[in-house]
């Protein structure tokens, strides 16, 4: 590889989050020369391209938390932002709908969290509203959020790494460029990858699914580990796409730590159903049957991870029933839409999920970004992340400045 020089960041992760770090760095350094290495051939090629698709309100999340904040923030750019670049989006609403009366004081919680996060376009529906939205959902008493919508993206990830590059033209996105290991000597920070050397002054990992074997290899102390749990789609087939309108979520049970089967309405017209929750034998994994020795080694060598298993052992035995069923799946969408049939429903596409657990088998709930010298660590960064991507961007930028990774300049 010819000398390139030394580079001012490298950015290493070519996802969402990944992109919108490179699009903010770069606007407030324009003259910075940045390099974004994704190892996939295509940004947005994991966690980004095959989430659901929506744009998250911020309800869900503890009041005053990072996620909280930065989603509420991060959405109202995110959808500024693709009004202005005219990227595929809808901010049709959603509703939240309970189905059974011990639901009700969860709704309640979620209505209260939703009014301290400073949600806006909230309310209360009664059973014959929700009829009106969607009418062939059947609830008692639900949440209508009308800040909550759909986006492309994968489309919004590409146009910030564009929109970096027309900044300063000096700055670089790579892809097929796998990050192998670093070394820091004399100041300067040596990233060695599958196609050569780069040198830089300072290092930010956006790495998703990969981000603690990263972080470890750039020896960071990391107690936690990435655990993958992979999500399984159905879509509605075109006879039965009329019974959903938009977006239809069911009351999230806090006991386990993912909101539960829902519907989705996607940019292109189609309509999504799921996911469900199991744990997946490989990372980077999307057939039910694909396995990685590694990945498969160290999630089953970690104590955090039985620990979770045994703590949801009925929840997880009844999600991998249904990852193999149509038939229980769809008894499961039908709590909701109950004149769903088996010719409504056909199988769809899967995404995996990188959860931070701890030893203890609790899932780390808030986004964790830490400084390791002249390197940032984003450490966990699940759902919402996709929303509130421009807002954690800024904010690595700003840990950047304040901790004197980065100088202004």
């Amino acid at each position: 590889m010819a000398d390139e020089g030394t580079w001012d960041v490298i950015i290493v992760g070519g996802g969402i989050v990944g992109a919108a770090t490179f699009y903010k760095l770069q606007a407030r350094f324009p003259r910075k020369r940045l390099l974004l290495l994704e190892k996939e051939r295509l940004l947005s090629d994991h966690q980004t391209g095959h989430n659901s698709g929506v744009i998250h309100s911020g309800i869900y999340y503890k009041p005053g938390s990072y996620k909280a904040r930065n989603c509420v923030q991060g959405r109202r750019e995110l959808v500024a932002f693709a009004k202005e670049h005219g990227i595929a989006h809808d901010v049709c609403g959603k509703i939240i709908v309970a189905t059974d009366p011990e639901e009700l004081p969860r709704l309640e919680r979620i209505h209260e969290r939703g009014i301290a996060n400073g949600i806006e376009d909230l309310r209360r529906i009664t059973a014959e509203e929700i009829a009106a939205i969607e009418p062939h959902c059947t609830g008692i008493a639900g949440l209508w959020v009308g800040c909550t919508g759909i986006i492309d993206f994968r489309g919004a990830t590409n146009k910030m790494a564009e929109l970096a590059r027309a900044i300063n033209p000096l700055s670089e996105v790579r892809t097929s460029e796998e990050v192998l290991a670093t070394e820091e000597r004399d100041g300067l920070s040596t990233v060695r990858t599958s196609k050569g050397r780069h040198a830089a002054k300072s290092v930010i990992f956006c790495g998703g699914l990969q981000s603690d074997r990263l972080a470890r290899a750039d020896g960071a102390r990391v107690k936690e580990r990435i655990v993958g749990f992979r999500g399984d789609y159905y879509e509605l087939t075109p006879q039965g796409r009329h019974k959903v309108r938009n977006l239809i979520y069911p009351v999230p049970d806090p006991r386990f730590p993912f909101l539960g089967v829902h519907f989705t309405r996607m940019t292109d017209g189609s309509v999504e159903c799921g996911p469900n929750a199991v744990f997946t034998f490989k990372r980077e994994g999307y057939g039910k049957t694909d396995f990685s020795l590694r990945d498969t080694w160290e999630a089953l060598t970690y104590g955090g991870t039985w620990k979770l298993f045994f703590k949801n052992m009925s929840y997880g035995i009844a999600e991998y029933r249904r990852a193999f069923s149509k038939r229980l799946f769809l008894k499961t969408l039908r709590r909701l839409i109950p004149s769903l049939t088996m010719a409504d429903i056909e199988p769809g596409r899967a995404g995996v999920r990188a959860m931070l657990l701890g030893a203890d088998g609790e899932m780390v709930d808030d986004f964790r970004i830490e400084r390791r010298g002249t390197h940032i660590h984003v450490l966990n960064a699940p759902s919402p992340a996709a929303t509130a991507c421009l807002a954690i961007g800024a904010e690595i930028v700003d840990l950047a400045v304040r901790e004197g990774v980065l100088a202004e300049g």
